[in-house]
């Protein structure tokens, strides 16, 4: 056995030092000394609480205090030096604070556990986050409001199974993307409700045997109130999971509007062009236009789906309480965050900024006999039975395929081959334009519901 001691602050236990690889292997400052702002804020309330029970006397409590505010400048300033020998930003921060202030530095952990710590840092790092990307959100929504009002009056088709379906109008389908995004907002609201739930007071896994006045802390630090179970508080690393699978439920919605962004943008389909800045090229082919940014978010939110899985398997074999397992939530955190914030950003900038080639949808809305349903909901207006509606439909469209003809295209003499129930009047529902205006409900796709839904969007979005 050695006879070298550790020099850990937890080393009274000890009889040799840690290995070298193992010190390096269980560090894990170089990324979670991300939450240093958050580890002062905690601290800074915790030593108000200590000095209001007579644990800090008025000097220390004002020691510690200047003494974090130096150390968060040095941080910022880029003039700490942090050490993987004191194995994350808890520890970091302390010892140098003990080395501002002398013994008064040593009593700020009294009566808290690194555990109840980082929990708590990890909340309030979340906290912020999550009001950071609802802004995102909104942002992006705000951006897809625009654009639908825009094109509220723009006829392009609608697809099933990536078939043409019907036709609709831009704006309703930006209208979509806005609809899910809302949804998406409203999960990240609910689960900040679950994130505001403070740990600190904890301690290791049992509370403290110390006054603590926790109500006081929480309303310090702005949650909504003290966690009811001290296990629980230190060992449960749910909010984080709930927080990663709503961004992956966000990454999903993004990854579908790539999709569709990069079939658009393709000159096969031609339905949008992207502005040069959103594009990248290639090392070979001088003629290509690639919607890189759009493919990257795609491929971005297999990453996310990673970090989901990653954190459900950290957590499903835990007992209680606290596992240095733990340590591996960071990582997989901050990475989703990082990659959600960077794929709104570039959405939010992109979406808005393309531009719509209403001459080709309008083309390619007329393919595909869009206007079918319509023909067969005519047919029912003049008593014909659906099902029967249908089927006459359908031999009209084989002819049409057969003839290479439109409905729209085709004459009174013709649509009259099967069914007489058609007369002049039903020209003014094959067309495009009769068919979008037709679907003036709630949540139709004609140019007055896309206006209608566009102000009533524009009141949500409003401060």
């Amino acid at each position: 056995m050695s006879d070298k001691k550790s020099t850990h602050v937890w080393a009274g236990r000890f009889s040799e030092a840690t290995d070298a690889f193992v010190q390096a292997f269980t560090a894990s400052e170089h990324f979670d000394r991300r939450l240093y702002r958050q580890d002062i804020r905690a601290s800074k309330a915790h030593a108000a609480m200590l000095n209001r029970a007579g644990v800090l006397c008025a000097d220390e409590y004002r020691a510690i205090i200047d003494g974090l505010d130096e150390i968060e400048t040095e941080i910022e300033r880029g003039a700490f030096a942090w050490s993987a020998a004191l194995e994350d930003v808890h520890m970091n921060i302390e010892v140098r604070l003990t080395e501002r202030i002398g013994e008064a530095g040593k009593k700020l952990h009294t009566a808290r556990s690194r555990n109840d710590q980082v929990a708590t840092d990890m909340r309030l790092w979340l906290r912020e986050t999550i009001d950071e990307i609802i802004a995102s959100l909104r942002a992006f929504q705000t951006g897809l409001v625009d654009l639908a009002e825009r094109e509220a009056a723009t006829l392009m088709p609608g697809f099933t199974h990536l078939q043409i379906a019907q036709p609709i109008t831009f704006g309703h389908h930006m209208l979509a993307w806005y609809e899910m995004l809302v949804r998406d907002e409203q999960r990240l609201v609910d689960c900040r409700r679950r994130v505001n739930i403070m740990p600190l007071g904890s301690a290791a896994l049992a509370g403290t045997s110390f006054a603590v006045d926790r109500d006081q802390t929480c309303a310090e630090l702005g949650f909504d109130r003290p966690s009811d179970n001290s296990l629980d508080a230190v060992s449960d690393r749910d909010f984080v999971i709930e927080f990663i699978a709503a961004a992956a439920l966000i990454m999903t919605h993004l990854s579908r509007m790539a999709e569709e962004l990069i079939l658009w943008v393709s000159p096969l389909v031609g339905f949008i062009e992207l502005p040069d800045r959103y594009c990248t090229g290639s090392s070979i082919m001088p003629q290509k236009k690639n919607p890189d940014v759009a493919e990257l978010v795609r491929g971005k939110t297999a990453r996310v789906y990673g970090h989901l899985l990653t954190l459900l398997t950290l957590m499903k074999g835990q007992p209680l309480a606290y596992n240095r397992d733990n340590q591996e939530d960071k990582e997989p955190l901050f990475d989703t965050a990082d990659t959600l914030h960077a794929s709104l950003r570039a959405f939010t900038e992109m979406v808005p900024a393309l531009v719509v080639r209403r001459e080709r949808t309008y083309e390619i809305a007329h393919k595909g006999f869009a206007t079918a349903t319509d023909l067969a909901d005519y047919l029912v207006r003049k008593g014909v039975a659906f099902r029967q509606a249908h089927e006459i439909v359908g031999r009209a469209v084989r002819y049409g395929v057969e003839q290479d003809k439109d409905l729209s295209a085709m004459t009174l003499e013709e649509l009259r081959r099967f069914s007489v129930a058609i007369d002049e009047d039903v020209f003014a529902v094959l067309s495009l334009e009769g068919s979008v205006a037709a679907r003036d409900h709630i949540g139709g796709t004609a140019p007055a519901q896309v206006r209608t839904q566009v102000a009533k969007a524009r009141r949500r979005l409003a401060p």
